[in-house]
């Protein structure tokens, strides 16, 4: 799949020199034709979170695409702006203040970096949609003008969600291995997260490893500690590369898994890959609603995919690019509320507002940005797919749930 269909409109904050778009305007000017609006998208398209989100601008620009086929927002046409953080920390500043100098009406953030340069968007009163899980700023004062699109905010304590512990320890788990980036923090707290789950399932946690280096795909020395752990569930917190990296040398070292489940890799790329043999009868969450189970939603954009983006008719979305059309399409929903003379401050205030958001069905259950931020929902809910032969199947057509155990912090966990 190419990295953004003809990756028009793209700016790389360092390496390639590519065009710029014209920069879109934050109120409508006087004449008959209202000015554009720009949508910033920041994401990895190089480095080493480029193995998740390096195709994922085709949901973002479809959606805008699709939107602009329907006469843009109140006349006003969306121009996207793609930028590359390169998965970088020592970018992603420069990502983020590049996009608000170019005076975009929101930014839409598919970047595991993010939180570290949060604080420039919010004192420029830009609103911004996109995943939750780079940080605890999505749900932390004062990032009001930040809404996760696919989880409506987060606690920053990070308490411990039954979901996951639950489902290894039904599926005959009994001794965990956890692992999860030393630079993100919620790569890391959802490590600590799944052991103290899986504890409180009643399994036992053979390895809990939070400082694997980000984008790792060496973990020799970590298959041969699982191996004399024991272990027999996995639930590991990283990317793709990393994920797979961990399986492929686990299954070398001859650790046998009873129970698997990966919070990403639903995804068309890694059937029949050289990993999907090491794969089959793993679980895989799917955040949104998979194609498979179709409703209006996947109808929606599943043919503004095959449209815009050359998807072919049984091609479903990787991860990245679902979230990034819902980052788009939460971005939309707010500038449509803000109505024919949309602004920043109008745009974060109606967002607000919303109390049933659900990405037109896409999403488990409603999200309610009136009164989440700082919490979780009351349910964190996922469909889970299993890999077969021939792809993915789910295993139910509703989705599983978990909850948060009340009194738990991983935010503080050592």
């Amino acid at each position: 799949m190419p990295v953004c269909r003809t990756m028009r409109n793209v700016l790389l904050i360092a390496g390639l020199c590519l065009p710029l778009i014209a920069v879109g305007l934050t109120t409508a000017s006087a004449s008959a034709t209202p000015a554009p609006l720009t949508i910033a998208y920041i994401t990895d398209l190089t480095g080493p979170g480029a193995s998740e989100n390096a195709s994922s601008p085709a949901g973002f620009e479809a959606r805008i695409d699709l939107q602009n086929a329907e006469g843009g927002v109140n006349g006003h046409k969306l121009v996207p702006l793609i930028i590359d953080d390169e998965t970088n920390p020592s970018i992603i500043a420069t990502a983020v203040q590049t996009a608000i100098s170019k005076n975009v009406i929101g930014i839409v953030s598919q970047s595991p970096l993010f939180s570290l340069a949060a604080k420039y968007p919010q004192a420029a009163g830009i609103p911004v949609t996109g995943t939750y899980d780079d940080g605890p700023e999505w749900g932390e004062q004062p990032y009001t003008n930040m809404f996760a699109s696919d989880n409506g905010s987060v606690d920053p304590k990070y308490p411990v969600n039954t979901l996951i512990g639950s489902f290894l320890k039904q599926h005959g788990g009994t001794i965990l291995g956890s692992y999860g980036y030393g630079i993100s923090p919620s790569s890391a707290r959802a490590a600590i997260g799944v052991g103290d789950a899986f504890t409180h399932a009643g399994g036992k946690v053979g390895v809990l490893d939070t400082t694997v280096t980000f984008g790792s795909v060496d973990f020799t020395s970590a298959a041969l500690a699982a191996k004399q752990a024991n272990i027999n569930a996995l639930s590991p917190a990283m990317d793709n590369d990393s994920n797979y990296a961990l399986a492929t040398a686990l299954e070398q070292e001859g650790v046998k898994l009873k129970a698997v489940l990966f919070a990403t890799g639903y995804e068309p790329g890694v059937i029949k890959s050289s990993v999907w043999a090491t794969l089959q009868g793993d679980y895989f969450l799917s955040f949104f609603r998979p194609f498979s189970l179709p409703n209006a939603g996947t109808a929606q954009m599943a043919s503004a995919l095959q449209k815009y983006a050359h998807f072919s008719k049984s091609q479903f979305p990787s991860f990245g690019q679902y979230e990034a059309w819902a980052g788009a399409d939460l971005m939309i929903k707010g500038i449509q509320l803000a109505g024919k003379n949309p602004t920043h401050a109008a745009i974060i205030k109606d967002l607000r507002s919303v109390t049933s958001y659900t990405a037109n069905g896409l999403l488990p259950k409603p999200l309610d940005f009136a009164t989440d931020f700082g919490h979780d929902p009351a349910k964190e809910c996922s469909w889970v797919m299993k890999a077969v032969t021939n792809g993915f199947v789910p295993i139910s057509s509703q989705p599983t749930c978990g909850t948060d155990i009340p009194g738990t912090d991983t935010a503080n966990a050592s």
